[in-house]
């Protein structure tokens, strides 16, 4: 009741979404049932396997579903706590409005939904990728070329204009809600407000993000690392220090792989 009454009923309730999305994908990757989390051939095997030969299009539509799943999870848990600072200025905002449960909840929804888009798009580009690398004898044997190219992108973008430019965005939420938020038509312009800030955020979190997908989206050690990583570079004073140090390294280790994987 004490929560209710200072306005900070939305902290428990958000920390209670990300703990909750945390544990179930550590028990989903500890389950038998752990490698649907990353890409591959798995709906082929198991449970899996059986379903997409019982639905029609099950291939598809199963492995569609589960990567959907999956990918939210891994939001919910990486994404939402970098953007707890929005969250609070926005329930400040709108402390004593009857609808502020639902207000808070349809940014929430607005910033799931970017990353939801940009997750599917990644997605679609990975099982490309994955097509054109089981055609290509080269690129089959030299896999490693596929790694080193995602690191030296997402080293390369630390030093982009279009990442700080969004990065500044996300570091003054303030500023933000008082841009786009106008108190009109509310429900629509909360939902509006998360996809606003959604944007910012892929805008300079989608490289380093793009990283799971060489350490496999199923292994929570480095969903912690670079979620923190992303939680400190938007939201802490440290963070401000962090983003070249974090490109250069980024970059060396594209570098020293291949170094060395490259033969003459």
């Amino acid at each position: 009741m004490r929560a209710l009454r200072s306005g900070n009923a939305w902290q428990p309730i958000v920390g209670a979404l990300v703990g909750v999305a945390w544990l179930t994908l550590a028990i989903w990757v500890q389950s038998p049932y752990g490698r649907y989390l990353d890409h591959g051939g798995w709906t082929e095997l198991g449970l899996a396997g059986s379903l997409c030969r019982a639905l029609p299009g099950g291939p598809l539509m199963l492995s569609a579903l589960l990567y959907v799943t999956g990918w939210l999870l891994m939001t919910i848990a990486m994404m939402v706590p970098t953007v707890t600072p929005l969250i609070a200025i926005f329930a400040h905002i709108t402390q004593g409005r009857a609808d502020r449960g639902i207000l808070i909840t349809l940014l929430i929804l607005g910033y799931l939904s970017v990353w939801l888009a940009f997750g599917l798009v990644a997605h679609l580009t990975d099982m490309t990728l994955h097509s054109i690398v089981d055609r290509d004898a080269f690129l089959s044997a030299n896999g490693w070329i596929v790694g080193a190219t995602v690191l030296g992108v997402a080293g390369a973008f630390q030093f982009s204009k279009l990442k700080y430019r969004c990065l500044d965005k996300c570091r003054t939420p303030f500023s933000f809600i008082n841009e786009y938020w106008r108190g009109t038509a509310v429900r629509r312009q909360s939902y509006v407000l998360g996809v606003h800030h959604g944007l910012f955020c892929v805008g300079c979190c989608w490289a380093i993000m793009l990283l799971m997908f060489l350490v496999g989206m199923g292994n929570v050690g480095w969903m912690l690392v670079i979620g923190s990583v992303m939680a400190i570079e938007k939201n802490a004073t440290l963070g401000r220090w962090l983003s070249v140090p974090l490109g250069i390294g980024l970059l060396l280790t594209s570098i020293a792989v291949l170094a060395l994987n490259f033969r003459v």
